[in-house]
């Protein structure tokens, strides 16, 4: 009996290459799934951990909208380079309001999980507009019409809604804002309140002056505050370096 298998025999059958394929994504599918009715929790108990505000969250869809997800991940690894390199390595909870997250995998540049607060708001800016002034041996393109372009403010609280809906807790009643002073603080919790997202949006930008230009608000000064907050909610300081490893 011949038994010598040849890969025509299910590129030429179309029953059978169903079959297989359902038999792999359904193995596929319960190595990755099943575990995680057995986990008590994927996303670990952290401080400090928000949603973005009004000004941040319109920098981060402008920062996906240029693309700088497919040259920059947000996500260090937990390995001993990474750490030394960026820093703590990251937590499901720090993109618990991320939709989608950026973790993504490609780093024509380096990861920006941490990049808040390493540069100032003119080096971001000056990068910004033309890279290799900061970085010579930059591949990075250069994003000019950015401090140029005024930002568009008129659908902000549109937004935030949107992202209520997929699970963001931004506030809509008085009873959400209350929840939210009782998780966040009431100093958040101000900022992630719908009605008030455009006041809020201005009021940061004209607090953070992110651009250096207070004649008006850029998209430049949205996504620079977009970049300033990654990394920076989470204190590490005050975690063992082994508090988020289930020994179990």
């Amino acid at each position: 009996m011949n038994l010598n298998f040849k890969h025509e025999w299910i590129e030429t059958n179309i029953g059978l290459m169903a079959v297989l394929t359902m038999l792999a994504i359904s193995v596929g599918g319960l190595v990755e799934i099943a575990p995680l009715f057995f986990i008590d929790k994927t996303i670990e108990k952290v401080e400090g951990v928000r949603p973005y505000t009004p000004l941040e969250s319109r920098g981060r869809d402008i920062y996906i909208r240029e693309g700088c997800y497919t040259c920059h991940s947000q996500m260090i690894r937990p390995f001993r380079d990474e750490k030394l390199r960026y820093g703590h390595y990251s937590l499901a909870a720090e993109s618990q309001y991320d939709h989608p997250f950026q973790w993504g995998s490609k780093r024509t540049g380096p990861d920006l999980a941490r990049v808040g607060g390493k540069y100032s708001n003119e080096w971001h800016v000056q990068h910004l507009v033309a890279p290799r002034s900061m970085v010579p041996e930059s591949v990075m393109p250069n994003y000019p019409w950015l401090l140029s372009t005024k930002l568009d403010i008129s659908d902000a609280a549109a937004r935030m809604k949107a992202l209520r809906k997929v699970g963001v807790p931004y506030s809509l009643s008085q009873a959400d804002y209350d929840a939210n002073v009782t998780q966040f603080g009431e100093t958040v919790a101000k900022q992630l309140h719908i009605p008030d997202a455009q006041k809020n949006l201005i009021e940061q930008a004209n607090f953070g002056n992110y651009d250096g230009d207070r004649s008006g608000i850029s998209e430049m000064d949205a996504l620079v505050a977009y970049l300033q907050v990654l990394g920076t909610m989470v204190d590490y300081s005050k975690y063992a370096d082994d508090a988020f490893v289930d020994n179990r």
